[in-house]
This record gives C-alpha cells, sequence and structure tokens, in this order.
C-alpha cells in the first residue's frame, strides 16, 4: 500500500513537471523543472530496484540539463529572457497529436500480455554492468565518450560565434 501510494506521488510530481516544462515561457524555468522530471523518473527507478539506472539518470541527465541550461542561456539572444521560449499558433495540433499518440499507447499497453516475473531482483545491477562496460564493450564506450566530448567543443565555439571579443 505504502509502494502504490509514493508511486502515485511520483508519478503526479512527474506530469505536473513535465507539463510546466511545455506550459512555461521561460527558458530557465522550464529546464529546471526538467530536472524535477528526470529526479522524479530516477525515483521511479529506484522503486523498480533498478539502483544503476537510478544513478545514471541522476547523473548524466541533471548533468546534461546543467548544460542545456548554459547553452539555452548563451544561445538566446532575447533583450528580456522572460520571453525567451517561443510559442506559435500549433497549439491545437500539437494537443490533437498528442492526444491521440497517448490513447494509442494505452491502448497497446492494456491489449498485451504483461507478464509478472517469479525471478528475485539482482541485489546490485552496478557490478555487472561495469564489468561489461569496461571488457567486452570498452572500445564503443570511449567512442561514444569522444563524440560527446567533440559535440560539447563545437556548441561552445557555435555559442561563442566567430569575431567576438573574448
Amino acid at each position: 500500500m505504502t509502494s502504490t501510494i509514493i508511486f502515485w506521488l511520483i508519478a503526479i510530481i512527474i506530469m505536473g513537471s513535465a507539463l510546466m516544462v511545455v506550459l512555461l515561457r521561460n527558458i530557465v524555468h522550464s529546464a529546471l523543472f526538467l530536472v524535477v522530471t528526470f529526479v522524479g523518473v530516477s525515483g521511479l527507478y529506484v522503486m523498480l530496484q533498478a539502483d544503476f539506472l537510478a544513478a545514471v539518470q541522476l547523473l548524466v541527465y541533471a548533468g546534461a540539463i546543467a548544460i542545456l541550461l548554459v547553452f539555452g542561456v548563451m544561445l538566446t539572444v532575447r533583450g528580456d529572457i522572460k520571453y525567451s521560449n517561443l510559442f506559435n499558433r500549433h497549439k491545437f495540433t500539437a494537443g490533437v497529436v498528442s492526444l491521440g499518440l497517448f490513447l494509442l499507447i494505452e491502448r497497446i499497453i492494456l491489449s498485451s500480455d504483461l507478464l509478472i516475473s517469479n525471478k528475485p531482483a539482482l541485489e546490485s545491477t552496478v557490478g555487472p554492468i561495469a564489468d561489461a562496460l569496461l571488457t567486452d564493450y570498452v572500445i564503443p564506450f570511449e567512442a561514444a565518450a569522444i563524440l560527446l566530448l567533440v559535440a560539447m567543443v563545437g556548441a561552445i565555439l557555435l555559442a561563442r560565434g566567430e569575431g567576438k571579443p573574448q
């Protein structure tokens, strides 16, 4: 009973903060609510006893949102940051498409046979994942790290621009 209440509380926080991400006009506030959304998803991973995914969700996505916030502010060339998120006239179309997609996903989930496993959860998932990343998948892991580094340097160069004094 307690886990059900905690689940619904986290779900309400996730849904509310996700709505605030798309409804707010201030890009900084939207990014901060995105952090709240990702922290809530991390809480769901903790409830599912997926400790590695919860830690990655917090570290990677919270860090990514901090970078997003910095670049969002750097690349937004508006006098007043209050109105930095652009709004257009496609709200109704976006709402209809979102509702249709939601109903399609809901129908697929309700029509599928979800099986509950009798296996106990692993005590820790970090060890096996670390072994796999540092032995079998070390080359793709390092290639992804280099790709992310190049992307970050490129984004910094784009944000700084050419010809601007430092």
